[in-house]
């Protein structure tokens, strides 16, 4: 069940936020039916939106990207963590200030639109630096930005992505290289741009106008929690990080509104599901699913579809402090679970 209505999900909204990598893409190819659904979102005259924290290219390099991939996209509908750092950086420092630079040669080219001076040592006397993702980073970067940082320099990161999607499973993200300064400094950055702070989606929301906007994304982390930070309802789809085991354990902070196993999620009402309460309190049905407590475990019994299940499993796990395992009570269950990726 999508939501009250029971109609298609992007009818309730006039603008919808896309996360890429895990959402739209994985690497360099799109997700299945991630095409279709860009496209039909245009041809019903809503608005679209990317918000990315990768911090490897720049908005026109993302959109070309993008289209080569066969999925609509304008430079002025992308927002990327580099972007909205350089800005930042622009509007704090004076035009010619150095800025050390930790990441890939989008950054750089960002921060010097913004009329600073890109970086690589920390001998540059640089007054901030900045730190995003790059497969080319290694340990003299690290080192030059923790020596440049002890020595008084403003410490932004782009973003603090633990991990990266990949067709091998997950790879180290910008916010294991964050980390591994952090170790070196005995502090985290003085700020973080990037997912989940709200910025992005914010700035991006602003083209809803007196509609409604949607995120879409893949990582509890940083989308979801970007979202809610921001006040916009959200869609998570177990395309990309996130799976049902992290949602049933997240806190009120990373709760999404919906979760659907992929896009289509928002045109088919039968592939999407609430799972936090709509705006006049109601709790989702859960279809014929119901959950008993017992000494060895919680039991999932009756039937319906996995999706309904998950609403089922999420008021069950989200009303108490320690997440209780699930047991199939029933062929149908065990069924659901499995789909779900829950040990049965």
């Amino acid at each position: 069940m999508s939501d009250l209505s029971g109609g298609p999900l992007a009818d309730d909204y006039r603008l919808v936020v896309f996360d890429l990598d895990g959402v739209i893409y994985l690497i360099d190819r799109p997700i299945p039916g991630a095409v279709e659904a860009v496209g039909r979102l245009r041809a019903e005259g809503r608005e679209i939106a990317y918000a990315t924290n990768n911090a490897s290219r720049r908005s026109s390099e993302v959109a070309e990207m993008l289209n080569g991939m066969g999925v609509s996209a304008r430079p002025e509908e992308v927002l990327t963590s580099a972007a909205a750092a350089a800005q930042l950086l622009g509007e704090r420092f004076p035009a010619g200030s150095a800025v050390l630079v930790v990441g890939a040669d989008a950054l750089r080219a960002e921060v010097r639109a913004v009329g600073l001076n890109p970086v690589g040592r920390a001998d540059d006397a640089p007054v901030a630096v900045v730190q995003g993702g790059g497969s080319q980073v290694g340990w003299t970067d690290l080192a030059e930005a923790t020596i440049a940082v002890r020595s008084g320099a403003t410490w932004i990161a782009t973003n603090t992505d633990r991990t990266l999607p990949s067709g091998r499973g997950p790879l180290p993200g910008n916010g294991s290289l964050v980390a591994a300064v952090a170790t070196a400094l005995g502090r985290d950055p003085d700020l973080v741009v990037g997912k989940p702070e709200p910025a992005l989606f914010t700035t991006a929301s602003r083209r809803a106008g007196s509609g409604r906007a949607l995120v879409v994304g893949d990582r509890l982390d940083t989308d979801i929690e970007g979202a809610c930070r921001a006040g916009l309802d959200s869609l998570l789809v177990l395309t990309g990080v996130s799976d049902v085991a992290e949602l049933l354990s997240s806190g009120p902070e990373r709760r999404p509104t919906y979760v659907a196993f992929d896009l289509a999620g928002l045109f088919d009402p039968a592939a999407v599901v609430r799972v936090t309460p709509g705006a006049d309190g109601s709790v989702p049905p859960g279809g014929g699913w119901s959950v008993s407590a017992g000494g060895d475990g919680w039991e999932l019994v009756g039937s319906g579809t996995a999706l309904d299940a998950l609403a089922v499993l999420c008021a069950a796990a989200w009303s108490t402090a320690v997440v209780p395992a699930f047991r199939a009570g029933s062929p149908a269950a065990t069924q659901a679970l499995a789909e779900l990726g829950l040990t049965v």
